[in-house]
């Protein structure tokens, strides 16, 4: 069986929002070995969503567009829909179950009701599908061997519909499996390098996503295949992170937990990124003790304790202020270990000692402190994800190692 993921929406072409259904959806059908031929995005033309139908029905088992579908002048997709079906639209009841959700609701239900002219709308050839989220009907048909099914664009209703529609797509049948494994500290091509059986095997999928200091492999196909190709990689690196763990932020959570220790960390030019990264996870009250977020350098003073000497005469981005915080958080917090970061994210601020994307991170724990410093490429946005990133790495080793040798 295969596959075609299509978004429509010229905000998606424009680069105003981003496209996550066809992520999604590719996700769970390659799970279930079915391949997707392609993924498109196209614009909210009529012509458009037309061509678009002719040329894959009859040349795909499953055809889902999501997008144009709304109540508003650029929401096109049921209109192309009938028009390729060659037929008439017709109101149908189906709408009336989302109205009642919202019966208790005046102002709701107005809204709904007003929308109902076009949101109610299916091609005579095809029927309604129900959304259990949201307020816009979806529409499916077949013709030609090809099942077509159109959704809304947004996110959660996508989602819900799909997992109604197709609940054979995310049930667990145990043929497929997929092994997640993050390594730290080595190049894709490094890594490829060592685990040639892997990689060559056929058998197997393997997917090699850089996102430095780390690269995640992922690895489908039948269970006892990549359960001893897992094993064979693990087998072969240093520093790669606990199975089960899918993220850097799981992977220092599950160490703590495993140590007994509590951990704490400052931030100044992530503000609160790896904060948020921890306490993202359910449980992390366990060991997380909390974040300091000192933008300032006299909320570096006051909150942390950071000496003014130290800012005067080494600035806030410096090894000696970074691990004058990361002593901080370990003493405000009561932690076992702690990280800060503190850097210059841009656009401005650089020197030529200290350009932009220059970070320190400190590390500390209750015997002995040290920093360690990157200079990060990309913009703001970019500097700060990779700085939380390096945060995490070094935390998760020298909870692993239980020493403070920063590494990467």
């Amino acid at each position: 069986m295969n596959a075609v993921l299509t978004a429509i929406g010229d905000e998606l072409l424009s680069g105003v929002r981003l496209e996550k259904n066809a992520n999604f959806m590719a996700w769970h059908l390659h799970n279930k070995g079915i391949e997707v031929k392609a993924i498109e995005v196209i614009s909210d033309y009529e012509d458009e969503i037309i061509n678009l139908l002719s040329r894959w029905i009859g040349k795909t088992d499953l055809l889902i567009l999501s997008g144009g579908l709304g109540p508003t002048h650029d929401d096109k997709t049921r209109y192309a829909i009938a028009k390729y079906l060659g037929c008439e639209l017709y109101s149908d009841s189906m709408y009336d179950k989302i109205l009642s959700r919202v019966k208790d609701n005046p102002d709701r239900l107005a809204r709904l009701e007003k929308s109902r002219s076009t949101q109610a709308m299916i091609p005579v050839k095809a029927q309604p599908v129900y959304n259990p989220t949201g307020s816009a009907l979806g529409i499916k048909f077949t013709k030609d061997n090809t099942q077509v099914i159109a959704l809304p664009g947004v996110p959660m209703e996508y989602e819900a519909m799909t997992r109604q529609e197709l609940p054979e797509i995310f049930a667990q049948d145990n043929k497929h499996v997929w092994a997640s494994i993050i390594i730290l500290g080595l190049p894709e091509m490094t890594i490829a390098e060592r685990i040639p059986e892997v990689i060559n095997n056929h058998a197997l999928h393997v997917s090699i996503l850089p996102a430095f200091p780390q690269v995640e492999l992922i690895i489908r196909g039948k269970p006892d295949d990549v359960d001893e190709a897992e094993k064979l990689t693990r087998s072969r690196f240093d520093d790669v992170l606990p199975k089960g763990c899918k993220s850097l932020a799981e992977a220092v959570l599950y160490e703590a937990k495993i140590n007994h220790a509590k951990i704490s960390c400052s931030e100044s030019c992530t503000g609160g990124l790896v904060g948020a990264a921890l306490t993202e996870i359910a449980g992390s009250s366990e060991v997380f003790n909390g974040s300091a977020v000192t933008y300032s350098n006299n909320a570096k003073h006051k909150i942390l304790g950071v000496d003014g000497n130290i800012i005067a005469n080494f600035g806030a981005v410096s090894k000696e202020c970074a691990v004058s915080m990361a002593e901080g958080a370990l003493r405000i917090y009561d932690s076992d270990y702690a990280v800060s970061i503190t850097g210059i994210a841009g656009p401005d601020g650089g020197t030529e000692s200290k350009p932009v994307g220059t970070v320190y991170f400190g590390l500390a724990s209750r015997e002995k402190a040290c920093a360690f410093m990157k200079v990060l490429p990309g913009n703001r946005s970019e500097i700060r994800t990779r700085a939380v990133r390096f945060a995490l790495a070094e935390l998760w080793r020298t909870l692993h190692n239980k020493n403070l040798e920063p590494k990467l």
